[in-house]
């Protein structure tokens, strides 16, 4: 007994001593998520039971603190550059998912989850449509790390192909807000490429994050059930009025930096929450048939996006 409670307490300490870390400014996006995969798996998360309720919070929380960066005329013209590249991919990724789910012979509404999580906006899209089409929770739980474990394989990916094909800053961003699937990976991803890059990736996904509502309206008819309700994303109201707090009044003009700096720490905080929930036993529950599925339509929509974006 007195082993297993020093052994808990050295998790809990080793936790804690990484956590602290990933808010220096010397631990990069990519960097935090490793550690926090690195940790699930050689001793183990011992808060796991306790993070997901907190880490949407604080992924919210610190989005919100990135509108302080921002002016609207920079969100304005960054929504408008992503506007007809998010409506022709959402679309796309929801009709090529469709068409592969009868492929592989998916389940529905194990297929519908992973395409609109692909589509939108990873976890917070399957959060939002779950409830809607009732899926059971071994469906929710395969949807949701499929998606996280794309991800993760994409905050390391995407900086480098974005180097390696010399993608200016924002070209990056853009193209990180349409082909990676969760906010969290893609501010992660993009903030890693730089800063302009971040803006232009914030603004455009949570313009796409918005996209949960009318996707979920037509869900309803879809699956046909009365009693569901739509989830909206109200954190997104709170970032555009952090960009007209910043835009309009100049006494904000002080604060900023300090604010943006204290919400990327708290992005790579994040990305070491959720990678401290990936293990190895939850990637063993990933069946081949909806990682195919999602590895294709991930492929298609960040080949696609790519090419719109260069040409």
């Amino acid at each position: 007994m007195k082993d297993f409670i020093q052994n808990h307490t050295t998790r809990k300490t080793a936790f804690i001593i990484l956590a602290v870390l990933c808010l220096s400014p010397w631990v990069s996006s990519p960097i935090a998520l490793a550690l926090g995969f690195a940790l699930a798996i050689i001793i183990g998360n011992p808060f796991e039971q306790y993070l997901h309720r907190y880490i949407h919070l604080l992924l919210q929380v610190s989005i919100v603190g990135l509108g302080f960066g921002l002016k609207l005329d920079e969100a304005l013209q960054a929504g408008k550059s992503g506007f007809l590249l998010t409506v022709v991919s959402i679309i796309t990724v929801m009709i090529l998912g469709y068409i592969l789910g009868r492929i592989f012979k998916l389940e529905r509404k194990l297929s519908y989850l992973i395409s609109a999580g692909t589509a939108i906006c990873g976890g917070s899209a399957i959060a939002a449509v779950s409830p809607i089409i009732k899926p059971d929770t071994k469906e929710i739980s395969l949807g949701l790390a499929i998606v996280f474990t794309l991800n993760s394989i994409a905050l390391f990916i995407y900086p480098a192909i974005g180097h390696l094909l010399h993608l200016s800053q924002e070209q990056f961003g853009l193209w990180c807000a349409v082909g990676i699937h969760d906010t969290s990976s893609v501010v992660g991803a993009a903030g890693k490429y730089g800063y302009e890059a971040l803006k232009t990736a914030t603004t455009v996904k949570l313009a796409r994050a918005l996209w949960i509502i009318p996707v979920s309206v037509i869900t309803m008819f879809i699956f046909k059930s009365k009693e569901s309700k739509i989830k909206i994303p109200w954190f997104i109201g709170w970032f555009v009025l952090a960009i007209l707090l910043n835009t309009y009044f100049p006494v904000f003009d002080r604060f900023s930096f300090a604010v943006t700096s204290v919400a990327k720490s708290g992005l790579n905080l994040t990305l070491f929450l959720i990678g401290s929930t990936l293990s190895l036993q939850t990637l063993k529950t990933i069946g081949i048939k909806p990682l195919a599925m999602a590895v294709i339509i991930w492929a298609a929509i960040s080949v696609g996006s790519l090419l719109y974006i260069i040409h």
